[in-house]
C-alpha cells in the first residue's frame, strides 16, 4: 500500500494544496497526518497562505483517505470543522506487515518493539533513525514551516521503502525498512 506521510500544515492553504497535489501525483492510497493541521501556534509565524478554513475544506474533500493524530496545536474546535477524526494522541496503521505508530511527537513514546515504525512530526525537522530499542523513528519535517534549513516535504511509503521528498516530489533521502532492523 502506498502511503503519503506528512505533518505540521499549520493552516497554510498554499502548502496544503501542494501537499494534496503530491498526494495525487504519488497515487497514494492513504494520507497519514501527524498533527498540527489548522492552527499556526503561538511560537510560529503565520505561514504563507494562512487560511485554516480553506485547509479544512481541502482535507474534508478527501476525508475517507486520511488517518490523523492530534498535534499540540490542534483542539476540539478544530474537530468541529474537520470531517475526519483528529483528536486521538496515537494511532496504529499496519501495511505490508509493518506496525506504524503515529504520534505528533510531543508526548511520551508509546511502548515500541523491535521492527516497529514510529512516525512523528512536531519538530519540523526530518528524522530517520533506528532507536536503541530496534524501532525505526521517522519524521517528515513540516509541510509549511520547516526548521533548521530543511525543506517543506513529506515521506512516501511504498513497498517497504520510505522516500523523503520535498513538495516538488524530489527524493532527498530514502531508507528501506529491512536495512534498519538491528
Amino acid at each position: 500500500m502506498k502511503l503519503l506521510i506528512a505533518s505540521d500544515i499549520h493552516g497554510s492553504a498554499e502548502y496544503c494544496k501542494l501537499l494534496l497535489d503530491a498526494f495525487k501525483r504519488e497515487s497514494a492510497e492513504k494520507l497519514l497526518l501527524l498533527g498540527d493541521i489548522l492552527y499556526h501556534g503561538p511560537r510560529n509565524p503565520l505561514p504563507n497562505g494562512y487560511s485554516p478554513a480553506k485547509v479544512a475544506e481541502m482535507l474534508n474533500d478527501i476525508r475517507g483517505k486520511i488517518v490523523c493524530v492530534r498535534g499540540n496545536c490542534d483542539s476540539e474546535v478544530d474537530q468541529m470543522v474537520l470531517n475526519f477524526p483528529i483528536l486521538s494522541e496515537y494511532a496504529v496503521f499496519c501495511s505490508d506487515g509493518i506496525n506504524m505508530y503515529l504520534s505528533h511527537g510531543h508526548r511520551q513514546v508509546p511502548p515500541m518493539r523491535r521492527g516497529d515504525v514510529y512516525l512523528t512530526g512536531h519538530t519540523h525537522v526530518p528524522l530517520c533513525v533506528t532507536e536503541q530499542e530496534g524501532y525505526l523513528h521517522l519524521n517528515p519535517g513540516s509541510v509549511s514551516l520547516p526548521k533548521e534549513g530543511s525543506e517543506r516535504g513529506y515521506i512516501l511509503y511504498d513497498d517497504k521503502i520510505f522516500y523523503f521528498k520535498n513538495l516538488n516530489g524530489e527524493i532527498y533521502k530514502q531508507t528501506a525498512y529491512w536495512e534498519n532492523l538491528q
